[in-house]
C-alpha cells in the first residue's frame, strides 16, 4: 500500500492512484467534479471542535494527533469513513488531499498511519 499526501491544489501526477479529498469543507475555488479532487470522505477529518482547537499549533501535535485517532476509532461516522478509506486504501495508491497549507502539520499524516497500521491488508 503507497500513500501519499498533498494539497488539493496540485495537479494529479501518473503516481497518485485514487485521490481522496479528507477535509470536512470544501475547498475553496474548487468546483464540484474537479479531477484534483477524487472523492470526497469528509467524515473522516477530524471535527470541528477537534480542528479549531488544535489550529495547527505545533505544541499540540502530539495530543492532537491522540485525540484524532481516538474520534476515528470510535463507532460513528468518522470510524465508517476510516473504513471506507482503508477499502479503497486496500485497492492500491492513495493520494490523501487537504486544502490545508501545512500538510505535514495537518490530519493527513495519522490518517496515513492509520493506513499503514491497517490490520486488514
Amino acid at each position: 500500500m503507497t500513500v501519499h499526501l498533498a494539497r488539493v491544489y496540485t495537479e494529479p501526477g501518473p503516481d497518485d492512484g485514487r485521490r481522496v479529498l479528507a477535509d470536512r469543507l470544501w475547498p475553496r475555488g474548487v468546483r464540484e467534479g474537479d479531477p484534483r479532487v477524487g472523492v470526497w470522505l469528509r467524515d473522516v477529518a477530524p471535527s470541528t471542535e477537534l480542528r479549531r482547537w488544535y489550529a495547527h499549533d505545533p505544541d499540540r501535535a502530539a495530543e492532537f494527533r491522540d485525540r484524532y485517532r481516538s474520534e476515528l476509532e470510535t463507532p460513528g461516522p468518522g470510524a465508517d469513513a476510516l473504513a471506507e478509506l482503508r477499502d479503497i486504501a486496500r485497492r492500491g495508491t492513495v493520494t490523501l488531499v487537504t486544502s490545508t497549507r501545512e500538510v505535514d502539520g495537518s490530519h493527513l499524516p495519522v490518517l496515513a498511519e492509520l493506513l499503514a497500521d491497517d490490520p486488514g491488508r
